[in-house]
This record gives structure tokens, sequence and C-alpha cells, in this order.
């Protein structure tokens, strides 16, 4: 386990357009290096956030009053020069900077960056430096702790919220996505490399198992019980349904071809895919097992249900925009034009 400093940055950042209330969704549009904000009652945007570089990973805390955006750019040498912050000394500024990149890049030999954004006026408080390219971002269900995945590093990042101290754990080759348990006592990550999840106890941030599941795990999703684990198997073209209480595979849907985004309803009943080989929009009654699909194309990737609005957001990994899609119907309501390819989304409802 590794120890990095935490490093601080405060700017403001342009807000496009004044903040409405409702539910919003926050995008990272990767090489646009910008979050952008989307009214999902008109599907329109309302807002960007600006200077947030090769944004990929992105999550909200439980109030949606903060966000943690991952980069996945790389500083190969650790130079980066950064703002200073208003009101703080040059030398804590540089105290901060250096003890940070410097720690990483001695051990890993390039950082990137997790920044830390404040919802209601849209600023950056801090961007804090970890080992490696970060490809997905949580923030745990009490708030405390960030987490990133750094495919390159075999590793996750865990960052403490309240003193900004960074650890570093290693999970397993390619671990890609993360996602906690309702109850906040356990984290679960995706190894694509090894075709496991690994389960990290979040009071001493050590790996307790790892769970067998299918080909190139990547995203998940969880019930809000908090005991069926969803994971979309890239290489075979699989959701693995896994028991958590049993830690083990319960059930394997097919769905065929290269996967991506995966998310439940509302009521949990239906499971959402992109289909993004075979350019569709999956959905899977877990009752009955019903699988039902409609074209999209081309290349769906990410996804996110809207609840109470019947709505699924899809972006497309080859095209810049969203599609709006019908939830029962699996039809296209509209899409929004975005600046660049979408990435993790968050859904903030207030």
């Amino acid at each position: 386990m590794k120890t990095l400093t935490a490093l601080l940055l405060t700017a403001t950042l342009s807000l496009s357009y004044p903040a409405l209330a409702g539910t919003k969704v926050y995008i990272p549009m990767g090489g646009a290096n910008e979050v952008i904000i989307i009214d999902a009652e008109k599907d329109k945007i309302i807002g960007s956030i600006k200077d947030v570089a090769g944004s990929h990973g992105l999550s909200g805390n439980s109030k949606g009053t903060y966000l943690i955006a991952g980069s996945i750019n790389e500083d190969n040498d650790g130079t980066e020069t950064l703002q200073k912050p208003q009101g703080m000394a040059q030398d804590e500024h540089d105290a901060h900077h250096v003890s940070g990149v410097a720690a990483a890049v001695a051990k890993t030999g390039s950082v990137s960056y997790l920044t830390l954004i404040r919802t209601e006026d849209n600023t950056v408080e801090r961007r804090i430096s970890v080992p490696g390219s970060v490809h997905h971002t949580l923030i745990t269900p009490d708030d405390r702790y960030a987490v990133a995945t750094h495919q390159g590093e075999g590793a996750v990042s865990i960052v403490d919220l309240k003193t900004f101290e960074v650890k570093t754990v290693s999970t397993g080759p390619v671990p890609n996505y993360i996602i906690a348990s309702p109850d906040g006592n356990y984290v679960y990550v995706s190894n694509a490399g090894n075709n496991t999840i690994s389960v990290l106890d979040t009071k001493s941030w050590i790996v307790r198992s790892n769970i067998e599941v299918g080909e190139t795990p990547e995203h998940l999703v969880i019930s809000a019980d908090g005991k069926s684990l969803y994971v979309n198997n890239v290489g075979d073209g699989t959701v693995s349904i896994v028991s958590v209480p049993n830690g083990t595979v319960e059930n394997t849907l097919v769905v065929g071809g290269n996967i991506h985004g995966i998310d439940l309803s509302q009521d949990e009943n239906t499971l959402f895919i992109a289909a993004r080989e075979e350019n569709k929009v999956v959905s899977i009654n877990l009752r009955t097992g019903q699988l039902r699909s409609q074209m999209l194309s081309p290349a769906p990737y990410h996804l996110a249900t809207i609840n109470g609005l019947g709505k699924l957001y899809i972006s497309s990994a080859e095209d810049n925009k969203i599609w709006v899609v019908d939830q029962k119907t699996l039809k296209i309501i509209t899409e929004i034009p975005v600046s660049d390819r979408a990435h993790q989304m968050v859904v903030v409802q207030n």
C-alpha cells in the first residue's frame, strides 16, 4: 500500500447557463476537457464545467453536491504547472505539488489527476495527484472516500476526502470499473485482465476475496439491497449475475458481441445493456428472462437510467452524441449533440 499527498487547487470555472432545479446529468467529455450538464427533463445542455482535462471517469456524492472527475491523461514527468490557489503561499503550494507528484512519479513513472468539483457553483476545489491514468471513479456512500481505477497500474487509488491523503491498493490486472455496496462496507472492482471481481473492505482497504466471472469484466451495477451484482463481460458478450452473499455467479445472461454500459431500471426488474459491437440497446426482464433489443448505431457506449423520467441516456463510442431512449419501447426520443465522446454519467435528482 502506497501513500501520496493531495494537491490543492482552487479555481472558478465557467458555467454556460444558470443552474436549474430538477434532474441533471453530468457527463465527462474526454478530449473536449469539460464536463457538460444536461437538464434531463428537457434533454438540453444547460451548462459546462471547463478545464477538466481528459475526463473519463465521473462520480457524485450522495447529495449530489460534489463530483470527482478522473483524468485519463498522464503527466509522464510530473512537472505539469498548476495554478496556485488564491491566498495560498507559494512555498505551501510547492510543498503540496512536489511531494504528491514526485512520490507518484518515483513509484509509477507517471501521474494523472482527480478533480473535486462543487456543483452548487460549478467550481473546482481541489486537484489530487494519483499514480497513472484514471479510468473510472467512485465516491463511497458515506461520502468519505473517492476511489479511482488505474488500468495500467493494476491498482485503485483511495482518497480520504477529509484529509486528502491518497493510498493505492493492488487489485488485479487492468482494473476497470468500481461500485460500492449500498451500506458502504465493500467496494467491488472489475479486473478485466484476469476475469475477476475484487472485493475490498472499506474499513481496512484490504482485498478480502476475488470472484471469478466471465471474460473481460468491465462495467458494474448493484441492486439496492446489495445482494446481486451485475457484471458486463466484454470478452464473451455476457452478463454475470453474482450472488454477493455467496460470492459466486448464480446466473449468466447471454447478450452477444462486445458490450459496454449497463444499468438497472428503477424497480430493478429490467437490466439495460449497450451492445456496442452489435449496434443495439438491449433490455432483459430479470424475472422472465425475456430479451428485447432495438438498433442503435453507431457503437452504443456508456449508459445511464434516468429514474422518474422513464429514459435512458446512451452515448456513442464513435459519434459525438447522446441518444435519449424510452425505457419501455427502446425507441429513440431525441439525440443530444455533444462536444466529444461521452463517458461515465452521473445523475443528480434535486
